[in-house]
Formats: structure tokens, sequence, C-alpha cells
């Protein structure tokens, strides 16, 4: 029931103070899942402080020693515990604590079925589809590695590295690697190396453990964290048959940290004798092509048009000279024809020609103006007639002129 208080009129603390402290003895006894971070033991009354597994909540513990003692499973500080405990509150300081009554540690079994429910709910919401899968850079030149200071893995991946590929460059990110802060200072890291543009690729190494120690690799928000990355990211925790959840949303799982370095870095000799086989390929691939040209332009220098080029132009020309010949010859046979046929013409033109009849003893009389004469009416006494006969002219005078007999062949004519 809440009081009506105001300035004029205020509660004692005692009294909100009780009222607190009923309302939450009133919660009851409830089973609480947490992680103990810190053990005090007594022989009377033990403290422990109970930590979230996830979040960063903590809450003191109280019980009797007894019920420490009755655990088949010693109870030990960073050990999962589920606690049957009572809230109580404190009014003379105020504060909050547990009474526990049964502690129980978490077992294998147990955090294994956690661990695989947690996968399969993250696996529904497509965290871990190959789909999703960054594919890795051929040859990094910065590698980002999140691990440990100073553990074996660091030195694995370094050394391994290193020798496959001299100048691979590293930048270091150190987190804790097991632990309750192991996750968080992980994604960390991993913030700060994926907001780093010259890093290509991401590694999250660590040795092998108990699944206890690497439970921190299941982590959902780590598992988040990853799936969200930019730079793709290798899984590199524990031995073989270690599975965190980790491997599953990472790019790229390897089984072991050296396995990491061989994944992530190429071997120069293994690239060297590569690229010499390449070179080999590529060097026989263009013998053989040139081998292919060479032998089809063989092929064609020895067909008769390209081995002879001057074939068709030969042929060609002997086309034209025998053209030439039959162009001759018809002109030659025409001019012939037409030689034969002026010569006639001109035998008959020079047989009707006046002159032939002169060179039979015949002339022709022309009167003063030019006109012959045909008859003796167109002269008269002394009348100068110009004589035409073959070979020349005669200039005559009548004397007088007589007119001839007609005579029958005149009257034939």
């Amino acid at each position: 029931m809440a009081l009506e208080t105001s300035p004029d009129s205020p509660a004692p603390l005692r009294v909100i103070s009780s009222l607190m402290s009923d309302y939450i003895s009133r919660l009851g006894a409830q089973w609480i899942e947490g992680e103990i971070a810190q053990l005090t033991l007594r022989q009377g009354i033990c403290f422990l402080t109970l930590r979230d597994v996830d979040a960063k909540i903590s809450m003191s513990v109280t019980c009797r020693r007894s019920v420490l003692d009755r655990s088949s499973t010693p109870i030990t500080e960073g050990a999962r515990v589920v606690v049957h405990a009572r809230p109580d509150f404190y009014p003379a300081n105020g504060t909050l604590s547990l009474n526990a009554r049964e502690v129980r540690p978490v077992g294998m079994g147990e955090l294994l079925a956690r661990i695989e429910q947690r996968r399969q709910l993250l696996a529904a919401e497509g965290l871990f589809d190959a789909a999703r899968k960054k594919p890795l850079p051929f040859l990094p030149h910065r590698i980002g590695l999140i691990t440990g200071k100073g553990s074996a893995a660091e030195h694995d991946i370094l050394e391994n590295a290193r020798l496959r590929w001299p100048g691979v460059e590293f930048e270091i990110s150190y987190a804790l690697m097991q632990g309750n802060q192991a996750a968080a200072q992980v994604i960390t890291a991993l913030r700060e190396l994926d907001g780093d543009g010259s890093v290509d690729v991401i590694v999250i190494a660590r040795g092998g453990g108990s699944v206890e120690d690497l439970l921190p690799f299941s982590d959902e928000g780590l598992v988040r964290a990853v799936s969200s990355a930019r730079t793709p990211v290798v899984s590199a925790i524990g031995h073989e048959p270690d599975t965190p959840l980790l491997d599953y949303v990472s790019d790229l799982r390897a089984s072991t940290p050296t396995d990491a370095a061989k994944r992530v870095v190429p071997a120069v000799a293994d690239e060297l004798h590569h690229l010499t086989q390449l070179r080999r390929r590529s060097r026989y691939a263009v013998d053989q092509r040139l081998g292919r040209e060479q032998h089809f332009l063989d092929a064609v220098r020895s067909r008769p048009a390209i081995a002879r080029p001057t074939t068709l132009i030969d042929e060609q020309t002997t086309r034209v000279g025998d053209l030439q010949a039959r162009a001759r010859r018809c002109l030659s046979h025409r001019l012939d024809l037409a030689h034969h046929e002026a010569a006639a013409q001109l035998a008959r033109v020079r047989a009707l020609s006046p002159l032939r009849t002169l060179e039979r003893g015949y002339a022709v009389a022309l009167a003063s103006d030019g006109a012959v004469v045909t008859s003796i009416s167109q002269l008269g006494p002394d009348d100068e007639v110009s004589l035409r006969v073959v070979d020349g002219h005669a200039l005559l005078r009548t004397l007088s002129t007589t007119a001839a007999a007609r005579t029958d062949l005149d009257e034939e004519s």
C-alpha cells in the first residue's frame, strides 16, 4: 500500500525501510543461476559474491558452511552454480543480500545442453549461415590478433605466420581468454580491430582448456559481435574437438592456433612452386598454340593459290593474250574484207571514171565558159574550145561547124 507523504508530512526512514523489508520478504525463495566471483569460507557463515553470467550484475550471498559442504563437487571461485536463496533486506544498513539454503554446481552435461540450446536459437536467426561467411584475403597485409598476453597461442601464430611469409604484419590486441571478463574484453578488442582499416583479417586464438575455460567463446554477445564485424574473423580456440559457438559464426574455423597461421598466411615456398608450375603450364599452352597456328599457316601456304600467288594472274594474262590475238585476227579479217571491198569499189569507180574513157581515145570539149560541149549548136566560128584529153588540155579555135548525119547507132542509143 503506497504511503501518502509530502514535504510537510514526510515518512520516517524506519517506516520506508520496514516496508521495503516486508515487500522483499514476500518474494520468497527462488532458484538463481550465476557464477561465483568471490568466495570467503568460514566455520559458521560463508560469504559469496554471485555474478550474472551475461550481465555486469552481482549480489552478496550468505550461507552456512554446511550448505557448501553438502555439495558433491567442491564449490570454488569461477564455478557456475544454481542457488536456492531467499532475498533479505537489512534495515539497519539498507543492504540487500541473498540467504542461500542450497548451492548446486552446474554440471558439465547441463552446461553443454545450455550451449546447444543457445546454438540452436542463434542458428535459427541465421547467424551461422554459409552465405554470411566472408572470404579471407589471399595475402593479408596486416593481421589482427586477439589473444592472451604472452600465451602459447600468440607465440605459435606469430612464429608460424612469419616462417610462412616473413613480410606479414600483426596488430595484436590482448584480452583475457577465460573468466567472467573474457567475453567483454574480446568484444572490445574485436571492435577496435574491426574499426582499423589497415587490418585485413582478425584471428581470435586461445589454447586448449576445459569446457568451463572455453565458455566465454560461446557467449551470445561475442557471437553477435563477430556476426556483425565487417572484417573476416578466424576462430582458433582450443583443439580439434573443442567447438565453442565462436567456431560456428566465424568466417573460418581453425582447429588450433598453428592451423590458423597456416590457413591465413600462404607459404612462400608453396606459392613459388605454384608460380613455377603456372609458368610451365603457360609456356606449354603458348607453345601448343603457336604449334597449332604454325601448322595452320603451313597448310594455308601450301595451297596453290598461296604457294604461287601469280597463278591466277598468269591465267588471266593468258586469257587476255588469247583475247587480244582473237581481236587482232578479227580486226585483220575485217580490214582485209574492207580492203577487198574498197578495191572492188575503187575498180568499179575507176571503170566508170571519164579518164578511162579518155584513155580509150576520147576527149571532152569545154566551151569558154567551162561548159561541156555536147552539141555544135554551142559553138560558133572562131570560138575557143578547150579540149580535155587523158594527159592534158588543148586550146582550139573553131573554123566551122558541121552537123553530123544521124545513124542507126545514134537512134539505138
